[in-house]
């Protein structure tokens, strides 16, 4: 029997609190460092897309969110050659409004900031993937795929 094949899940937050979403800047994870980035993180073997959400958010922001108030709003498919290897990936976007307790910077270790940012105005320094996703959320597109990842 062959092996088969083994895709990549992650899901990302958009908090919401009118028209701004909450971005935080990366640090020390040798991915995109110094720039802005959603809550997110890999879904673990056997956990549910949305528990696994609930837990990123609370690791990252702090905050604890319902599953109720988690709205998916986009699915993207990315299919990368990385270090000589394929990188493949299904990633969930969940927005969510509504949640306990007060963001803070719960990895300092991992990210030097969280701002309120205007969802139609996004720093220069964003992600250009995240940037894009959120610009397809924006206009009302539910999927995206990519051979790369936007650079």
């Amino acid at each position: 029997m062959t092996d088969r094949f083994k895709m990549i899940g992650a899901v990302y937050a958009l908090l919401r609190k009118d028209d701004k979403v909450l971005l935080l800047r990366r640090a020390n994870t040798g991915y995109q460092d110094g720039k802005f980035g959603l809550v997110s993180g890999h879904m673990n073997g056997g956990e549910p897309a949305t528990k696994a959400m609930i837990r990123e958010a609370q690791e990252e922001a702090g905050v604890t969110i319902a599953p109720e108030d988690l709205k998916l709003v986009h699915v993207t498919h990315k299919i990368s050659s990385q270090a000589g290897g394929q990188d493949e990936r299904l990633e969930l976007f969940f927005e969510a409004s509504n949640w306990d307790g007060e963001i803070t910077n719960a990895e300092p270790h991992k990210c030097t900031e969280l701002t309120w940012f205007p969802i139609n105005d996004l720093p220069t320094d964003t992600i250009p993937f995240i940037k894009l996703v959120i610009q397809n959320i924006v206009a009302g597109k539910m999927f995206s795929e990519y051979e790369m990842e936007p650079a």
